[in-house]
């Protein structure tokens, strides 16, 4: 099934992208807990920032909350109103986070691998790209498979490329692609490496398998393709296939 553009009109009118990331990473820890061996399992992380609508909700609530007020007695609590504040500042609410955890559990819930499907968040400043690197980074020095899927078309950016800059001294040649996925597995041999899978993806193109290496040199197929595919049948989008 061809990859479509969730963030752009049509689909981003009639679907919300974060709801299929979602669903997505459910999806994904679903199909690896039937391929985990015993004493592995998955399980999805989703994390993201609080966003309201406030016009809508003063519409919606506003007067409610006055009769609330009024109808109030004296001793009531509600019928404190509090001050303006007394400052304002701009605030960042934590980064978005859509993730799969693989835990080992043969001495109680070990990390032991890691898929992080990218948010717009993750790439809007360069704070939020750091962190998400940052995070990266630390799982690949605790030896931790780990797997990036970027299909935000919202915003610029390849988070697999400033991730390569921290960690390789030497200079290595970058990903020209807004779009990817990629695989890592750190080998320790007399001298340890990174080993790196790198796929650029397209809108209207198919998803590939990636490996996924756990410790212990256990590797699963993580078909991104198949499981796309399912995620858009359950949350019920349109088809697309290679030759629309």
């Amino acid at each position: 099934m061809a990859l479509q553009d969730h963030f752009h009109p049509p689909l981003s009118t009639h679907r919300h992208w974060h709801a299929f990331h979602n669903a997505w990473a459910t999806y994904i820890a679903s199909d690896l807990n039937h391929l985990l061996p015993k004493g592995y399992f998955a399980e999805p992380n989703v994390q993201f920032s609080i966003e309201i609508d406030v016009a809508t909700f003063e519409d919606s609530l506003a007067e409610e909350i006055d009769d609330l007020y009024e109808n109030t007695s004296p001793h009531n609590s509600l019928k404190w109103k509090p001050p303006a504040p007394t400052k304002t500042f701009p605030f960042q609410p934590v980064s978005e986070r859509v993730e799969v955890n693989i835990f080992n559990n043969e001495d109680g819930p070990i990390l032991a691998g890691a898929i992080e499907l990218v948010s717009p968040a993750n790439k809007d400043r360069p704070a939020s790209r750091s962190t998400f690197v940052s995070k990266c980074e630390s799982y690949l020095q605790q030896g931790l498979g780990l797997i990036i899927v970027d299909v935000v078309t919202l915003r610029k950016g390849n988070l697999h490329n400033e991730l390569l800059k921290n960690i390789v001294a030497s200079d290595v040649p970058l990903m020209n692609a807004q779009l990817y996925t990629t695989a890592y597995q750190v080998v320790k041999h007399k001298e340890p490496c990174l080993e790196i899978w790198q796929e650029s993806l397209e809108i209207g193109q198919p998803l590939p398998t990636m490996p996924l290496w756990l410790r212990g040199s256990i590797c699963i197929p993580i078909d991104l393709g198949a499981i796309y595919e399912l995620t858009c049948q359950e949350q019920r989008i349109k088809m697309r296939s290679t030759t629309d």
